[in-house]
C-alpha cells in the first residue's frame, strides 16, 4: 500500500494521503461505515509519521468524508456536499445518456435551478451513449451518497436495465426522464403517442393525403411509440396506412445531433431517387429533418413547395432552420423541475404515482406549408393540445 506514497514527490505527504483515502472512497474501496482502521495501522500501510496520518484524516474529516469516533477508530461518512457557510445541502445525481443529445441538453438547466430552488446539489455525469458507463456512474453516486437520481438513458429497450431494477427493488429514490415503456418505473415526461398524433392531425388537416413518417433507426422504442400516434391520426382519418410510406434509417452511428443531422441530409438523397413521393414527412425528431430540408435543394426539390416537413422536440435550432421547423414541443422546462420535485416527495418518503405525463403541443412554422391556413382552421376539440404559431 506505500506504493502510493512518493517520498521525494512534490507533494507533501499528507496530502498524498488523503488523495489515496478519496480514490478508495470514490472508488467504492471503502464505503460508508466502514472503518479505514487506525491511526497507527494507517502509518504503518503508508510508512509515514504517525503526525502525517492524523494530519491527513482531520482535512477529510472537515470535509465530511470520514468521520471519528473515539476509542472505536475512523470510519467512511455518508458523502454530502458541504457549502463554504457550512451548511449541508442534500444531493442528486443527474445521469445523462449524452450532453449532446438536444432534449436533454435543454433539460439540465431547468434541473438546476429547481434544484438550488429547493436547496438540492446536482452531480452531472455523462455516459456518452455506452449502458455499461451509465451504470457505472449510478453505483458510482451511490456509493457517493447522493440522496436520489435523475437518469436520462440513451438504451431504447422495452424492458428496464437490470441496474434500474434494482433501484426500483430498493425503493431508492430515483426518476426517469428518458421513455421507458415499463408502467411499473417511475417516469416523468410527454405523451409522445399523442405527440405523434397531433403532428400527423395537422398535415391531414392541411389538407395532405400521402404522409410518411420517418424513423431514427429500427427497433428504436420511441420513434415506435410517435409512429402509433401516426398511425391512429391515419386511421382516424381515413386514410390508408402504407408500410412504404415508413422510412426506417438504420446507422451504427450514436443518437446525438450532428450525427442525425447528417442521417436526414442523406435521406434527402434517397428521398429525390423515389418514384412516388409522399406529399408530407413527419419526422421522428427535429435535427433529422432540419438536416433534410438543408440538403433538399442540392437534391432538386424544396420544403414545404414539394413536400411538408414536419419534425419533433422543437430544439432551439429549429426555429432557425433554412425553412423554419414546424414540430412538436415538449414542455423541457416543466419535466425537468418536476423531476426534481418528485426526486425530493420520493426522499422525503411521501407516495406518488409512478408516471407523470404531460400532453405535448404543436409549434407551427413554415415548413409545413400551410402556416396561415393551419392557424385559421386546425381543430380545438381536442382541449389538451395548445397550438402556437410562430
Amino acid at each position: 500500500m506505500s506504493a502510493m506514497i512518493d517520498n521525494g514527490g512534490r507533494l507533501p505527504l499528507y496530502e498524498q494521503v488523503i488523495q489515496d483515502l478519496r480514490r478508495k472512497i470514490d472508488e467504492g474501496i471503502f464505503k460508508p461505515g466502514d472503518q479505514i482502521g487506525t491511526q497507527q495501522e494507517l502509518a504503518q500501510q503508508y510508512s509515514v509519521s504517525l503526525i502525517t496520518v492524523k494530519n491527513a484524516i482531520a482535512q477529510l474529516v472537515a470535509e465530511g468524508l470520514l468521520f471519528s469516533r473515539r476509542a472505536k477508530g475512523t470510519f467512511v461518512a455518508e458523502k454530502k456536499v458541504r457549502h463554504v457557510d457550512g451548511s449541508t445541502h442534500k444531493t442528486i445525481g443527474l445521469v445523462l445518456g449524452d450532453i449532446n443529445h438536444s432534449y436533454f441538453s435543454m433539460i439540465v438547466r431547468s434541473i438546476e435551478e429547481r434544484a438550488y430552488e429547493l436547496g438540492f446539489n446536482i452531480l452531472l455525469s455523462n455516459s456518452s451513449g455506452s449502458i455499461e458507463k451509465e451504470e457505472n456512474q449510478i453505483e458510482h453516486f451511490r456509493k457517493m451518497g447522493v440522496d436520489g437520481l435523475i437518469i436520462a438513458s440513451l438504451s431504447g429497450e422495452y424492458k428496464a436495465a437490470k441496474y434500474m431494477q434494482r433501484l426500483h427493488k430498493e425503493n431508492f429514490p430515483y426518476i426517469m426522464i428518458s421513455y421507458i415503456h415499463d408502467p411499473e418505473y417511475w417516469y416523468v415526461g410527454s405523451d409522445n403517442e399523442f405527440g405523434g398524433f397531433i403532428a400527423t392531425e395537422h398535415l391531414i388537416k392541411a389538407g395532405y393525403t400521402s404522409i410518411g413518417y420517418v424513423h431514427a433507426r429500427r427497433n428504436n422504442l420511441l420513434s415506435e411509440v410517435r409512429k402509433n400516434g401516426y398511425y391512429r391520426a391515419l386511421m382516424e382519418y381515413g386514410l390508408k396506412f402504407s408500410s412504404d410510406s415508413v422510412f426506417a434509417l438504420d446507422s451504427e452511428q450514436r443518437d446525438i445531433a450532428a450525427e442525425r443531422y447528417i442521417i436526414g441530409e442523406k435521406f434527402a438523397k434517397e428521398f429525390a431517387a423515389l418514384e412516388n413521393k409522399p406529399e408530407a414527412l413527419f419526422f421522428f425528431e427535429d435535427m433529422m429533418a432540419i438536416g433534410f430540408i438543408a440538403a433538399s435543394r442540392d437534391h432538386g426539390f424544396s420544403v414545404p413547395n414539394d413536400v411538408a416537413v414536419v419534425g419533433y422536440d422543437d430544439v432551439v435550432v429549429s426555429r432557425y432552420s433554412s425553412v423554419p421547423l414546424t414540430t412538436i414541443h415538449r414542455q423541457v422546462d416543466t419535466v425537468g423541475r418536476m423531476a426534481v420535485e418528485i426526486v425530493q416527495k420520493r426522499i422525503d418518503k411521501i407516495d406518488i404515482g409512478n408516471r407523470t405525463i404531460l400532453k405535448p403541443t404543436l409549434i407551427i412554422r413554415e415548413s409545413c406549408g400551410s402556416k396561415i391556413r393551419a392557424s385559421r382552421h386546425l381543430s380545438h376539440d381536442l382541449p389538451s393540445t395548445r397550438v402556437n404559431v410562430k
